[in-house]
């Protein structure tokens, strides 16, 4: 193998062509190819080896090198344990279910008979919602909302139309005893054109 210097050529993967092509080494790093340019388009970049080649280190080599300095052959792992559907419920009271109402306030490990999507178990509560798990899907539902007296909520106030002139100059107020002053108004255009000419 030729030794690799500024101005010598390798095979580099370009990034215009997209091809393995003919390259000149343009700078070094120690014994690394920093940057090349592609003999045929003359596209400068950085290095590429051929596709499936690096001089990184893979996970898989890091590993194995760890485990060869620690002295051991195998690391062991934490299993996922998965819990099926008819197994969390297991040993609930499914009979006794209750229908399913945004009035209504629940609370975890509870089931619940939902109208559409079945028997569900609630496995989380957030304020006025639940996380509701069924057969099929875990689903994010209301609950906790009795409605309540009127008095009891809030009542909705749109908010009223301010009279004010542009936002950076805002308009005095003027009090009601007060009259405003007079302003004359001027004739239009038309008026102008319409009127007689005035006499020397």
């Amino acid at each position: 193998m030729a030794t690799l210097k500024v101005g010598g050529e390798v095979d580099s993967l370009c990034t215009r062509c997209k091809m393995s092509l003919a390259h000149t080494i343009l700078a070094m790093v120690g014994p690394k190819i920093a940057r090349v340019r592609c003999n045929t388009c003359n596209g400068e970049h950085a290095f590429r080896g051929k596709p499936g080649t690096t001089d990184r280190p893979t996970k898989a080599a890091t590993a194995k090198a760890a485990r060869a300095a620690s002295g051991t052959t195998r690391t062991t792992r934490s299993e996922k344990v998965v819990i099926s559907f008819d197994d969390q419920l297991a040993g609930k009271d499914i009979a006794s279910a209750p229908k399913y109402s945004p009035k209504d306030t629940y609370r975890v490990d509870q089931v619940i008979h939902h109208p559409t999507f079945g028997v569900g178990l609630v496995t989380a509560v957030r304020g006025d919602k639940v996380d509701l798990t069924f057969r099929s899907d875990t689903k994010t539902l209301v609950h906790g909302r009795g409605g309540g007296a009127p008095a009891d909520r809030p009542a909705f106030s749109p908010p009223s139309k301010m009279n004010s002139g542009p936002a950076d100059k805002p308009m005095a107020e003027v009090p009601m005893d007060e009259e405003l002053p007079e302003v004359a108004i001027l004739p239009s255009d038309e008026e102008l054109d319409n009127a007689a000419p005035a006499e020397d």
